[in-house]
């Protein structure tokens, strides 16, 4: 089975934008939504955008990914991600923030959440699990293969 990849463009409801960008900690700054990773003095930021949009766990509210570029904040790896989760009472949540890039997995956690594995620069990645209240480090792999990360 392959992982399930973020996929570059969705749709999201007008209505719920803005609500996913705040609870992720992001402002609306010259049209864009940014942190405070947009350093002037850095190029190649890229201010937010939400990358994923739909029910990850099928527990009927959707979970969203926001994600932003620049080597500011987030090093060589250059990109990081929010994943924020509509609450039973509107509200959206961050449940889990993190540099590098998210690759929702078919191993699941707590309430059918998935793995996440974290990629970035090199060729062992550390997989998230859900518990129930974060996601926390579970182990580390390689194109579905156990690794050890190098020192």
């Amino acid at each position: 089975m392959l992982p399930l990849l973020i996929a570059a463009a969705v749709t999201v409801p007008a209505a719920q934008q803005a609500a996913i960008f705040t609870a992720a900690g992001f402002t609306r700054r010259a049209g864009k939504w940014r942190t405070d990773c947009d350093d002037a003095s850095t190029p190649g930021y890229n201010a937010g955008a939400i990358e994923t949009y739909r029910d990850l766990n099928a527990d009927g509210h959707p979970e969203a990914v926001v994600t932003e570029g620049g080597a500011f904040c987030y090093g060589s790896t250059e990109t990081g991600f929010y994943l924020l989760t509509r609450q039973a009472n509107g509200r959206w949540a961050k449940i889990f923030q993190s540099p590098g890039i998210a690759e929702f997995l078919p191993t699941r956690g707590v309430a059918k959440m998935p793995d996440i594995s974290i990629g970035g620069p090199g060729f062992c990645f550390p997989v998230v699990r859900w518990n129930g209240k974060t996601y926390i480090q579970h182990r580390f792999q390689y194109e579905g293969k156990s690794c050890r990360p190098q020192r």
